[in-house]
């Protein structure tokens, strides 16, 4: 059986049986890794369980259904979609380390303690970015700055090129240099075609 068939049938089957009170879910999304991992001919790093979690709802539909009927294929197509998404995922996430240490690389020293806490608070939101971008008020929050000394690490850091800024006075926000990145949602239709959302 191919891996990625073998990793969708293992779950399915797992999650059908349900042998456990409680952790089901978590035990036959590490069964899907690890049955994809065995059959590769190297490790290759998988946001599986991340990204069946952000489709929960599908997820949960995509079993149920695949448990009313001996017919799994649907259910397998939507797995080696949301593989595929992960694999996207999780090299977005790789890209974004690369990035965040040349950042922090490139600014090493020359940084207060009050910037690189903010700036670090920021790199913890992953790919994705701060979300809205950081406020001066955020900044305050998580540095413990005054309104004055906030207004000048902000400008430095967008000195600096750690931040870029968009927007004016209370309306201003400060975005990483890192390039964000999304990934977009990933089904296969019956003719095994990939599509994107």
């Amino acid at each position: 059986m191919p891996p990625l068939t073998r990793a969708g049938v293992a779950h399915l089957y797992f999650e059908s049986i349900h042998p456990f009170e409680d952790g089901n879910g978590r035990i036959g999304r590490a069964i899907s890794e690890k049955a994809l991992a065995q059959r590769s001919d190297q490790s290759t790093p998988t946001a599986l369980a991340e990204t069946m979690l952000v489709r929960r709802k599908e997820y949960y539909a995509a079993l149920e259904a695949a448990n009313s009927s001996n017919e799994i294929t649907p259910w397998l197509r939507w797995f080696a979609g949301v593989c595929i998404e992960a694999q996207r995922r999780s090299l977005a996430h790789v890209d974004f380390l690369v990035d965040k240490t040349r950042l922090l690389d490139r600014l090493r020293g020359a940084l207060n303690a009050r910037q690189e806490k903010a700036l670090l608070r920021m790199m913890r939101e992953g790919p994705k970015g701060f979300a809205g971008g950081l406020s001066a008020a955020n900044y305050m929050r998580i540095s413990g700055a005054s309104p004055a000394t906030a207004t000048r690490d902000l400008g430095d850091l967008v000195e600096k090129q750690a931040l870029v800024r968009t927007g004016e006075r209370r309306h201003a926000r400060y975005w990483l240099t890192i390039p964000l990145r999304e990934t977009r949602r990933v089904t296969v239709d019956r003719h095994g075609q990939l599509l994107a959302d």
